[in-house]
């Protein structure tokens, strides 16, 4: 009898301890999922300094370089103008690449929090291509 009672007692303390480490991963799996980064209104400002008009402004990932879509459409930046755009942004950095009217590119990384403003001068080197 006395085996059969430690016997019980080892299946329920192993019973037990997989309740155990079922909440604790069910607990991980839930606190990970909720700490991912959400959307963030980022209020992005381009004064173009340079003497090129800006006809194209596409926003990536910092690490990569999957343009998202033309963030100003139709419109364009000229020079001595500035542009502030309101997107929505879900990493700590976010890279800024313009298109000028020659189809040169340039591009800048800066931190997605606050108001980051990115200032594009004459002497910015822009990939043409060569």
């Amino acid at each position: 009898m006395k085996n059969l009672r430690d016997a019980l007692s080892r299946s329920t303390t192993r019973f037990r301890f997989l309740i155990l480490v079922a909440v604790f991963v069910a607990f991980v799996s839930l606190t990970s999922l909720s700490g991912a980064t959400a959307p963030s209104s980022l209020s992005l400002t381009v004064t173009n300094n340079s003497s090129w008009e800006i006809q194209h402004l596409y926003l990536s990932p910092a690490d990569n370089d999957n343009w998202g879509v033309d963030q100003l459409s139709d419109s364009s930046i000229s020079s001595g103008a500035s542009r502030t755009l309101d997107v929505s942004w879900d990493q700590s950095t976010v890279k800024i690449v313009a298109e000028d009217q020659d189809g040169c590119f340039m591009s800048t990384t800066v931190s997605a929090s606050g108001s980051p403003v990115w200032t594009i001068a004459s002497n910015a080197t822009r990939n043409c291509g060569n």
